[in-house]
């Protein structure tokens, strides 16, 4: 048995996912009072395996047995859509798309992502009443330690993960144990075998460092007696991590320590989300970026547009564009920040900076693919200089462009950072950020931006 091996989510991936789509299919075509033709099945063909390589390389299952189901519901629709998308170049192609009536396909289209949706959801809340105990899988976990207490909470605070903790085996002492234990301690390492072979248990996970590789290698002699799965649960896991997860390289296992949360396809939602958002915003704002470039040209002696070096990904330096609000275009060694009634400030730039349509012009850095329209702020070449000796963890925000607005921004820490405690809190919540990151975390972050510029907090 393995982590993927549940019932309910194995009986899902292999028959009722691909019955739904085809389903799917036969049910709109005869709704619509059309015959089902040999095309028709072609089409259910198609769909069939297309989806299935789809939903492998996207797998939504992955989301779902982790609970975070915002992210299984994108990763979902995602996929679906990435199968029409083959579906419609493959039909292109090969002359098939004109066989098919197109009120089928849009009905189609629309309908297989809800019916997936529904029929998932109402699986699992049937799963977890009543026929719940046919699918608990019994754990053990060896070694009392800060990785086992926490993947305990994780089975105990999770039910669908249908995992049942039975308890711990260790061999410390008593008095060594947390006093925050919920579950016992079964015995020694020494006694895990019998204990497996009597109580019929499916999954045990250890959880001891590289020092105790003797009795783990011991362990593993005696478990092989029995029909157990056995995990180990790596102790980096007590570090502070970000988008940790396991990943290969040229067939090798490898365990992503600290990693950028825009990769495969949330690296093409991002960029997708971001084309779309800017195009339309540039677009609807270009007038009034003409009368903004007017005002700030005829109020005082200067360029239109201040561009300024900034660090972008991975720590590279991009020019950053701005409406000029200022007097002086300082981009050197040494960079002062605006501050509240900066004499440097120009009156048509006090107003730019109260409203935030000085950064207007960042929307062509995002275009050009420079920044994202949510992400860390990026900061002065001179100030990153700074701060990276001063703040653990500063450069780790340029894992992700820099962005018009971030998550900082709507907590309070827009404007200026004149103390190292200011600008702590800023990187936190940036870390923060790309730890948590999803598409609806970023359509929250514009939302509250909004609300944040309409009543001009800490903007100078």
């Amino acid at each position: 048995m393995t982590l993927n091996d549940i019932p309910l989510i194995s009986f899902f991936q292999r028959v009722i996912d691909p019955l739904i789509i085809m389903g799917s299919l036969y049910l709109c075509t005869v709704r619509m009072g059309l015959p089902f033709t040999g095309y028709d099945l072609v089409l259910m063909i198609l769909a069939f395996f297309l989806s299935s390589t789809t939903y492998q390389y996207v797998d939504p299952y992955r989301t779902w047995r982790s609970g975070r189901t915002a992210a299984y519901v994108r990763d979902t629709v995602i996929g679906w859509v990435l199968t029409v998308l083959l579906l419609a170049v493959i039909g292109a192609a090969s002359g098939l798309a004109g066989r098919f009536d197109r009120r089928v396909l849009m009905s189609w289209f629309v309908l297989t992502p809800v019916v997936l949706l529904l029929s998932h959801f109402t699986m699992r809340r049937s799963t977890l009443g009543a026929s719940k105990d046919s699918e608990q899988r019994s754990v053990l976990i060896v070694g009392v330690n800060p990785v086992g207490m926490k993947f305990a909470r994780v089975c105990r605070t999770k039910p669908h993960l249908f995992m049942e903790v039975r308890g711990f085996f260790d061999d410390r002492v008593e008095d060594r144990y947390p006093a925050d234990m919920r579950e016992p301690v079964l015995g020694k390492m020494s006694d895990i075998a019998a204990y497996v072979r009597e109580h019929s248990i499916k999954m045990i996970f250890i959880s001891q460092p590289i020092s105790a590789q003797p009795r783990i290698r011991k362990l593993l002699d005696e478990l092989q007696d029995t029909t157990a799965s056995v995990y180990f649960l790596p102790d980096i896991y007590v570090f502070d991590l970000m988008q940790a997860r396991f990943d290969n390289v040229g067939g090798m296992p490898v365990i992503a320590i600290c990693e950028s949360p825009f990769t495969g396809i949330n690296s093409m939602v991002k960029r997708g989300s971001d084309i779309v958002l800017a195009s339309l915003i540039q677009v609807l704002l270009l007038p009034l970026m003409l009368v903004v470039a007017l005002a700030v040209k005829l109020s005082s002696p200067g360029p239109v547009i201040f561009r300024q070096r900034r660090y972008g990904l991975y720590g590279e330096e991009i020019i950053v564009y701005k409406f000029r609000s200022m007097t002086v275009t300082d981009d050197g060694a040494s960079v002062v920040q605006a501050r509240q009634n900066d004499p440097r400030v120009t009156r048509v730039g006090a107003f730019l900076r109260r409203s935030s349509l000085d950064e207007l012009p960042q929307f062509v850095n995002v275009l050009q693919g420079r920044m994202s329209i949510v992400g860390p702020r990026p900061h002065a070449v001179a100030h990153n200089e700074q701060y990276r000796k001063l703040i653990k963890g500063y450069m780790l925000r340029h894992k992700v462009k820099p962005g018009i607005t971030g998550w900082a921004q709507v907590n309070g820490m827009r404007g200026e950072t004149e103390t190292l405690d200011k600008m702590e809190a800023r990187i936190h919540y940036d870390l923060d950020y790309l730890r948590k990151w999803s598409l609806w975390l970023d359509i929250w972050i514009i939302i509250k931006t909004v609300q944040v510029v309409l009543k001009r907090q800490n903007a100078h």
